[in-house]
């Protein structure tokens, strides 16, 4: 939120600094508004409220001449009503006081003070700006050719490079817009309220979709005319297994098929293979599931 005044004035004393949290109520800044807009103010609540009580002067001459108010119609009498209630308003004090304190609207955190103290502001010049405590976000850069696959609402897992605990959150928007300085597009994320501090800086890996499966190395599996296949050990003999590729990331793949974790899976000479070949190990790879 940009916080001003909607009178030209002076910044007598400033009472906190950028990055400070606050809470609703506390004292951010004092304000001194000009003489010319203070005069200007009691000019224009002398115009309005001249008229107003002329007319509701006019009827209590009315009175003395033994007519109560109450004796006048119907039609006159709200009027009068209306008159009094429109003058009290408009010396009520709405206008600008000689001195005014900015307060915090809400708990938040002071971003920036653009105003020094002593310095001559206009009207609506914009003197601080708050953020709620629950409304910062972690902005992350994602590679442009990324941006059809991170979408709002997918799951963020956030790690920070300093010391802190890992968090969790979801993302809220993707420019459209390449970042000028970092060439990359920004997303938000949206995290629960109270769990980072602003400045901080995080590594982000975005799940902009999940494939199950079986993850094994890319060297266990083949291919031939009936698909994808790759050989368990069974005994001492090697069993072919037909899968279906779902995924790659680096040197593995997922699949999905009718694996047995607790088999061993051939990787070294597996193309010499035929099903229920005689096989030697040398070494042991059992896959996982995921």
């Amino acid at each position: 939120m940009t916080l001003s005044f909607q009178q030209d004035g002076r910044v007598l004393a400033i009472h906190v600094t950028p990055g400070e949290t606050v809470r609703s109520g506390d004292s951010l800044l004092e304000f001194g508004a000009s003489a010319a807009a203070v005069s200007a103010y009691q000019q224009a609540i002398s115009g309005l409220t001249r008229p107003a009580s002329s007319e509701i002067t006019r009827p209590s001459s009315w009175d003395n001449s033994s007519q109560h108010a109450t004796s006048l119609p119907r039609q006159t009498r709200s009027s009068l009503t209306r008159r009094r209630r429109s003058m009290r308003c408009a010396t009520g004090g709405f206008g600008p006081a000689a001195l005014q304190t900015l307060t915090a609207p809400f708990d938040g955190i002071i971003a920036t003070i653009p105003v020094a103290q002593g310095d001559r502001v206009p009207p609506g010049a914009t003197v601080m700006t708050i953020t709620r405590l629950d409304g910062l976000v972690v902005t992350v850069g994602i590679e442009p050719s990324a941006r059809a696959r991170v979408r709002p609402g997918e799951a963020v897992h956030l790690t920070p490079l300093s010391e802190g605990p890992p968090l969790e959150g979801h993302i809220v928007r993707v420019d459209g817009a390449l970042n000028p300085k970092t060439r990359l597009l920004d997303a938000d994320v949206s995290v629960s309220p109270g769990s980072v501090m602003s400045g901080m800086a995080y590594q982000a890996d975005i799940t902009v979709g999940e494939i199950k499966g079986w993850i094994v190395p890319h060297d266990a599996v083949l291919m031939d005319a009936k698909g994808a296949y790759l050989f368990q050990v069974v005994g001492s003999t090697a069993s072919r297994v037909d899968v279906k590729v779902a995924g790659t990331a680096g040197a593995d793949d997922v699949v999905q098929g009718a694996l047995d974790s607790q088999r061993p899976i051939v990787v070294q000479g597996n193309y010499q293979l035929s099903d229920n070949a005689a096989v030697r190990m040398t070494s042991t790879l059992t896959s996982s599931a995921q």
